[in-house]
């Protein structure tokens, strides 16, 4: 993905919305919200700021929404709020606008993805006690960073060809080699007063992972490095790519693990790996698919279903007969409310579970659609429109292309923050960070 198109997209932190159910809301303590925490060039930070995004980052890592929990965020998040307005002002000198149009975009895309109606996002935060401007001024500020970055780049946005031949010529040399599928969430020391605090903060993080919090929720909110755009995601990497403490790490890591905290340059690295393979051979079956959803209005006791799932279930049986081709797939889907995108992307056969949903795919003929599949919201019918054999294991250009903007843009990133944490007038107030 290359930063132009991240400027336009929705930030992967979003996806707070997939957080786990069943966190506990409490009033927050009776304090000032309205007294100040930090000055950044005369701008403030309240108590009230630093007390409803610690709610926020809260709800995203599946922590219980207590006095003592925001208690033990605030240090973190007043830094990070620090840092956030640092980021705002560079934004607005140089006059960059996120519209209300692009936030409610970013926002209504990211209800789709996560299959959630028009305001449901708002109506999650409510019920843990979290202010949606609180979200609303975070993706403000990260949709603007990814421009102000992309203005610092200029043409370095653009990879010559020249500098995608040099990283096929380098691959091509690997072949055979490990290289590893890493995300990470990264923790800033930018004072060596703070490193055992910022320690401290990362395991109670992978405590929270290692407890069934997801990587790409915590990374979003968190993780200071670009990464947290997508959800902390490196994407393929060989061992010379990382920090040499990394690298022999995550050699010996299996797939899912969570390292406890890497002292990298800078500060804290948490780490963990999605995959591994050796370079230039890595052969998948990658399929096209169309899925119509029909949902339950309540649900579902396998034991006693109600009249309306009985007729969910014919529904989807008799859909099988009348549709015929993806196109057909498309606009059963529409007509039933399209619930779930009729597109879920493309899909990797040998990645698919469960098991016995990976068997049906590879045992359906394409252009036929399956029997129908029932979960506890609804029922779904899927058609392979097709199926290709590609070796993953070759970067396109495109995937060298957007490594190499990624990379230049987390270096412009570290770089232009120090540049304005070096020139800034921070005053953080007693009980601040």
């Amino acid at each position: 993905m290359s930063l132009f198109h991240l400027a336009k997209s929705a930030p992967v932190f979003l996806l707070l919305a997939a957080a786990p159910q069943g966190v506990v809301s409490h009033a927050p303590p009776a304090t000032d919200v309205t007294s100040i925490v930090a000055a950044v060039n005369g701008d403030v930070v309240s108590r009230g700021d630093v007390e409803a995004r610690a709610r926020l980052y809260a709800m995203s890592a599946g922590l219980p929404v207590t006095p003592d929990i925001i208690a033990r965020l605030t240090p973190q998040v007043t830094r990070q709020l620090i840092d956030e307005k640092l980021r705002l002002q560079e934004i607005q000198k140089r006059k960059i606008v996120v519209s209300d149009k692009d936030i409610a975009a970013a926002i209504n895309s990211v209800e789709s993805r996560n299959n959630m109606p028009v305001g449901a996002l708002r109506a999650r935060l409510s019920a843990a006690g979290v202010d949606m401007r609180t979200l609303i001024d975070q993706v403000r500020v990260q949709l603007g960073w990814t421009r102000v970055l992309r203005d610092q780049l200029g043409n370095l946005t653009e990879p010559s060809r020249a500098d995608i031949a040099d990283q096929e010529r380098l691959l091509k040399g690997q072949t055979g080699q490990q290289e590893f599928r890493v995300s990470e969430i990264f923790l800033p020391v930018t004072n060596p007063a703070q490193d055992g605090e910022v320690k401290s903060f990362a395991d109670t993080i992978i405590g929270q992972l290692r407890g069934g919090a997801p990587f790409p929720v915590v990374a979003a909110q968190f993780s200071q490095a670009q990464t947290a755009l997508d959800g902390g995601d490196l994407g393929w990497v060989q061992a010379i790519q990382l920090d040499p403490e990394v690298a022999a790490l995550v050699a010996q890591m299996p797939d899912g693990a969570i390292a406890n905290p890497i002292k990298v340059p800078g500060g804290y690295m948490i780490a963990t790996v999605r995959g591994k393979r050796l370079i230039g051979n890595d052969p998948a079956t990658m399929l096209t698919l169309r899925e119509v959803f029909l949902r339950f209005t309540s649900p579902l006791d396998a034991q006693n279903p109600t009249d309306q799932q009985k007729q969910t279930l014919e529904r989807a049986k008799a859909l099988g007969g009348n549709v015929h081709s993806c196109t057909d797939m498309e606009a059963a889907n529409k007509q039933v409310g399209e619930v779930h995108p009729s597109d879920p992307g493309d899909v990797r056969l040998e990645g698919v579970n469960p098991p016995t949903f990976r068997a049906l795919l590879a045992s359906l003929p394409d252009g036929k659609a399956s029997q129908p599949l029932v979960s506890q919201d609804g029922i779904t019918v899927v058609m392979i429109c097709k199926r290709d054999v590609k070796n993953l294991g070759v970067a396109s250009k495109e995937e060298i292309a957007n490594r190499l903007v990624s990379d230049r843009a987390e270096l412009a990133s570290r770089q232009l923050m120090r540049d304005l944490q070096r020139r800034a007038s921070i005053d953080v107030h007693p009980g601040g960070a």
